[in-house]
C-alpha cells in the first residue's frame, strides 16, 4: 500500500496546530512539504515503513531531550535517520553542556509541544533542533504532530527551521 501524498498547505487540518502555524511561517518552503494520512496503528516508523514500502533511511525520528546545568534547564529536539539512534549520553549531552540528560517525560512533551506522543516533529518546536549530519541531503518522512498523518519533505528543509543545527549526533 502506497501513501497518498498531498500538498500540506492545502491540507493543514491533517497536522497539529503548532505544526500548521510553523509551516505557514516557512513561506515558499512550505510548498516543498507533503502530507499523507495514516492509521495511528501504523504510525510507528517500523510499521509505517512496512505498510508503505518505504526505505527506513527515508524516515527521520525526533525525540525531545531535557537536561540541567547550574539549575537551568536546557531542551532540544534531536532528529536522526531511523536507521540510527541519537547518542543522548555523549554527543547530545555535550552539545547541551549538561551533566545528565534524558528523554522528556511523555506527558510533559505532549503538553509543551501541543503534539501527540509518537507524532512529535521538529517543525513548530521552540527549542534547539539538533539534526544529525545524515538528515540533510535526502528526503525525510517525519511526524506531523499527530499520529494520524506523516510529512514528507527534503531533508535540507529541516536545516532552515528556527533553532536548527547540524551535528554528528547519531550512533
Amino acid at each position: 500500500m502506497n501513501a497518498i501524498w498531498r500538498p500540506v498547505l492545502e491540507h493543514l487540518g491533517l497536522v497539529a496546530e503548532p505544526v500548521a502555524e510553523a509551516i505557514g511561517a516557512l513561506g515558499e518552503d512550505g510548498r516543498l512539504i507533503e502530507v499523507a494520512s495514516i492509521d495511528p496503528e501504523h504510525a510507528d516508523t517500523d510499521a509505517m515503513t512496512k505498510l508503505w514500502g518505504t526505505d527506513l533511511f527515508d524516515s527521520v525520528n525526533c525525540v525531545v531531550i531535557a537536561g540541567k546545568r547550574a539549575g537551568n534547564e536546557r531542551l532540544a529536539a534531536c532528529c536522526v535517520r531511523a536507521t540510527t539512534k541519537a547518542d543522548i549520553n555523549h554527543a547530545v549531552k555535550r552539545l547541551l553542556d549538561v551533566r545528565k540528560c534524558s528523554f522528556m517525560p511523555t506527558e510533559r512533551a505532549v503538553a509543551e509541544t501541543g503534539m501527540s506522543y509518537g507524532g512529535i516533529t521538529p517543525i513548530g518546536l521552540p527549542w534547539r533542533i539538533l539534526l544529525d549530519e545524515q538528515v540533510p541531503g535526502a528526503p525525510a518522512i517525519i511526524g506531523s504532530g499527530l499520529r494520524t498523518s506523516k510529512l514528507r519533505l527534503p531533508g535540507d528543509l529541516l536545516t532552515r527551521l528556527p533553532g536548527a543545527e547540524i551535528h554528528p549526533i547519531a550512533m
